[in-house]
């Protein structure tokens, strides 16, 4: 009688011990959403690219920032550094999101050469005020970007993005409007 008992439990232990999660399909990476396949797809791709702008932009900040010269030196290269800060800062969040949608991000700094639209600098010099200039026009194009990847997260009604997205636009504005105030000419302002 006891050596009943122990043969009926057996094949109820067995399946207690089973293993309830589902194998992996053949995108490992994706992250379960309630957003359509498509609306990841898009949202991914255009926050890749901007990302890649992101990291190119702060690269070329830093870039100025260790070559800066002049009279103002102290001024641009502390404001190029906090600059530089704000856009690293934004990387991570943005790669997060495109992981949290299901997509995958960036992966090297070949990727970010295939997708980036802010162009490289690797003058052997730049003169402080037409680094504060293009670092100003670089801006713009980030604005630019982030009001693009904007659309794209309203039209997929990905509304944590959007939200970040329109911090960023601030942010990039703040950052335009002192690298436009830097390279102002004396006369402009006395005028």
């Amino acid at each position: 009688m006891n050596q009943t008992k122990l043969s009926k439990s057996e094949p109820a232990a067995k399946t207690a011990t089973k293993p309830t999660v589902k194998p992996q399909s053949e995108a490992p990476l994706r992250t379960p959403t309630d957003l359509k396949p498509s609306a990841t797809k898009d949202v991914s791709v255009a926050m890749n690219g901007l990302l890649a702008d992101v990291f190119a932009l702060y690269l070329k900040t830093k870039n100025f920032h260790w070559h800066m010269s002049g009279p103002h030196f102290r001024e641009y290269h502390v404001m190029l550094d906090e600059q530089a800060d704000e856009l690293y800062a934004m990387t991570d969040p943005i790669a997060e999101r495109i992981r949290k949608l299901g997509g995958t991000s960036l992966r090297s700094i070949g990727h970010i050469s295939r997708l980036q639209r802010i162009k490289d600098n690797d003058a052997e010099f730049v003169g402080p005020i037409d680094m504060l200039a293009e670092l100003c026009d670089d801006s713009k194009m980030i604005a630019a970007r982030l009001r693009e990847v904007h659309s794209v997260c309203d039209e997929n009604d990905d509304l944590a993005s959007a939200s970040f997205i329109e911090e960023w636009i601030d942010q990039t504005e703040r950052r335009t409007w002192f690298l436009f105030e830097a390279t102002r000419p004396q006369a402009a302002i006395n005028s």
